[in-house]
């Protein structure tokens, strides 16, 4: 009794680092919404016990989270460059999201523009869009780490009430890995398929039978994209070009060499 006595107590420690982080936030006047488990939860309903709590912010508010943050006692650190930084109280912390791990979800106004209010942790806020956290969770494909089943839990919840126009355009030329995820939704939910619009799986459909027929002019891995480790083989034996380079991404040799160094190294 006194083991569960302890972890209640260090859950209430935790949650109460948490609310100050967001009222230390709010009083610098510094725009964040709160994604993870507390967006997951607001879309489908599903409760997860989870150790993050993620926060997403412009890259052009980072620099005053931090120092909001510094000032108010916590310990702050930049902890990749391209997409991430972190802010400390003894053992626990905050996750402050400015993009994706390979770069190519940056938080912009639009995030902002279509956020959803509710209350974390009894205090009121705006969670990321469902788009957006679609979006994200979409390239996440690591050997320990894979968010298709969130994704499937999303859009069984919420298929019918997603912006189709504004989530296809976040995908942009990526548009298969929204498709195979759409399939994907038909293999989990075959009784649910009449949810998805039927205009858009036309679409999709119609263009992958165009990509068939049209095979692409460079010989370029986007496999990257979705795992930091499981493609290096490709870009680095087989001769594909890395999609999360220039000018096909948004990240520089530099920041990829440090964030595939980080897999053994940095959590």
């Amino acid at each position: 009794m006194s083991g569960q006595s302890t972890l209640d107590e260090s859950a209430q420690d935790t949650n109460a680092f948490y609310r100050r982080t967001l009222h230390v936030l709010s009083d610098a006047g510094v725009p964040f919404l709160v994604g993870g488990s507390h967006a997951f939860l607001e879309y489908t309903g599903i409760v997860r016990n989870t150790k993050d709590f993620d926060l997403f912010v412009r890259q052009t508010d980072l620099d005053r989270a931090m120092s909001a943050l510094t000032d108010a006692g916590y310990r702050t650190e930049l902890t990749f460059r391209h997409w991430l930084g972190k802010a400390f109280q003894h053992d626990v912390f905050v996750d402050l999201v400015f993009n994706s791990g390979n770069g190519v979800c940056p938080v912009d106004d639009a995030w902002f523009e279509h956020a959803v209010e509710t209350q974390v942790l009894g205090m009121p806020v705006k969670i990321v869009p469902c788009e957006e956290l679609i979006w994200q969770k979409s390239f996440i494909m690591e050997r320990e780490r894979f968010d298709g089943a969130d994704l499937m839990h999303i859009l069984r919840a919420r298929a019918e009430t997603l912006d189709w126009s504004r989530l296809m355009a976040r995908f942009g030329e990526r548009w298969p890995l929204l498709y195979a995820y759409l399939v994907f939704f038909s293999f989990v939910y075959p009784s649910d398929i009449h949810r998805l619009p039927a205009a858009v799986l036309d679409d999709l459909a119609a263009r992958h039978a165009d990509l068939r027929n049209a095979a692409a002019a460079e010989q370029v891995c986007n496999g990257t994209l979705v795992s930091r480790a499981q493609y290096l083989i490709d870009i680095g034996q087989y001769g594909y070009a890395d999609a999360r380079l220039a000018p096909r991404g948004a990240m520089s040799a530099e920041d990829a060499i440090y964030w595939t160094w980080a897999i053994d190294h940095v959590r």
